[in-house]
């Protein structure tokens, strides 16, 4: 049989983030967020839900660490709701809201948990939206206090700090094609916006370490495996500039590297910067480029693109390839890819998988068994593909699936299911499928085998 085993201090993980799963959206002195305005505008989400309950964790947390204990995971990276701390995001502090997470810490300490806590999985408050938002440099500010305050209450117990997940989904699927909230469709408020998210992270990042002795801080970046799809010079150049959109343009700033140079001229030429790059002020390379000791990768799928109209990099659905509910293609061998490309070219000091997972949405039976064989076998295999990438010395340190639970999947609602525990949202009922108890014997095993 074919055994794989991890190095003892791997840890092993799942992730969650507050709206999905909090729900209490006005509870206890809580602001409006972002996503609560979002969810609560007709036409929006897709089966017309919002996160005002979802998985109700925000009361049902100590069930939740106690489910974590009992499946042995070893850490939890959870995010943190601003408004629910800074009710409209700057000033006034809402002491219920640091005290809900407070406990949280305490809670998975106790269970023998490690917490991983990101500041910002894209709950802006809707205070500082109507203030102009991430295209607005007030907001890069803002997160800085933000990250104050909550570093000073939690920093003698959390010891592995997230600024903030996802950039890319942050400005360009949320200002650019408006799936997210706030729903803009302006290209150049995307960049604008990505530039401020970067610049909150760098500014951030010695408030969290000042807060937080002893501490690892890092960011969350989210990629995509980018092909040609064939060996065409048309296609390679429209895979270059995917790669650019989707990864490079917030990998290079956060490594010191400044944004690259071919999709500055692209943007600069196709009209979305008529300005060129006028938001960026003098210190800010530096600042983006700030030092820090993890990077948080959070994969899922490939991109495989040829050249489409007007030059503009096209997508290619190949025929007769799994795939996942949420129609992404099965491709460990890309995160395999991505983990090479991200030590051998960038030489960051340590990874960690922060998110990765599959939509199924396989519910109980009679005997409240969820036969979630599909999930069991995409963990296996990415699982593998990590364990290659570490035996060319990717110094990868941990892997958190996504999700722990069921919850609210953003604009798609609650019609996509990415967790290893099923939740019944009427009743609110947990159950752990199958990949959860075959992932609980994997941590007891440090590894497991494949043949299996």
């Amino acid at each position: 049989m074919s055994a794989i085993t991890f190095p003892d201090d791997f840890l092993w993980g799942a992730a969650t983030a507050s709206y999905q799963i909090e729900g209490a959206w006005d509870a206890d002195g809580k602001g409006e967020s972002i996503w609560d305005r979002f969810t609560h505008t007709p036409g929006k989400i897709q089966d017309g839900s919002t996160g005002d309950v979802a998985c109700d964790h925000y009361h049902r947390w100590q069930e939740d660490i106690a489910l974590m204990k009992s499946l042995n995971l070893r850490a939890y990276r959870f995010s943190i709701s601003w408004p629910r701390i800074l009710p409209a995001g700057r000033g006034q502090i809402n002491q219920a809201g640091l005290d809900f997470y407070s406990r949280l810490v305490d809670g998975l300490l106790e269970a023998g948990i490690q917490p991983f806590a990101t500041l910002y999985h894209w709950d802006l408050p809707q205070a500082l939206q109507d203030e102009g938002g991430w295209p607005s440099r007030n907001t890069a500010e803002a997160f800085v206090e933000y990250a104050d305050v909550i570093s000073r209450r939690l920093g003698d117990r959390v010891k592995n700090w997230m600024t903030l997940n996802e950039p890319w989904c942050i400005s360009f699927l949320s200002h650019q094609i408006g799936e997210h909230a706030p729903g803009w469709q302006d290209w150049t408020a995307a960049l604008r916006a990505a530039h401020h998210v970067l610049l909150s992270h760098g500014w951030s990042v010695p408030v969290l370490r000042r807060n937080s002795p002893g501490a690892e801080v890092g960011i969350v970046l989210n990629f995509e495996h980018v092909q040609p799809a064939t060996s065409s010079a048309a296609d390679f150049h429209a895979a270059r500039r995917q790669d650019g959109y989707f990864n490079r343009w917030f990998l290079d700033p956060v490594y010191g590297r400044y944004y690259p140079a071919d999709m500055v001229a692209d943007y600069i030429s196709g009209g979305y910067l008529p300005h060129g790059l006028d938001f960026v002020q003098e210190g800010d390379r530096r600042t983006m480029g700030v030092q820090t000791d993890f990077l948080g990768v959070n994969y899922y799928t490939r991109d495989i693109i040829r050249q489409g109209p007007d030059n503009m990099p096209q997508p290619v659905d190949l025929p007769d390839v799994e795939r996942t509910e949420m129609g992404w293609e099965i491709y460990p061998q890309g995160l395999y890819h991505l983990l090479n490309r991200l030590h051998f070219e960038y030489q960051i000091p340590k990874l960690y998988v922060t998110e990765n997972g599959c939509s199924f949405s396989d519910g109980p039976d009679a005997s409240g068994r969820v036969a979630d064989q599909r999930r069991l076998n995409y963990l296996r295999d990415h699982f593998a593909a990590v364990h290659r990438a570490m035996q060319n010395g990717v110094p990868l340190a941990g892997y958190f699936v996504w999700s722990l639970m069921d919850n609210f999947e953003w604009a798609k609602g609650y019609l996509q299911r990415f967790g290893i525990v099923y939740v019944d949202y009427e009743t609110q009922q947990r159950y752990p499928k199958d990949s959860a108890l075959w992932y609980k014997d994997v941590i007891a095993n440090n590894g497991f085998n494949l043949d299996d």
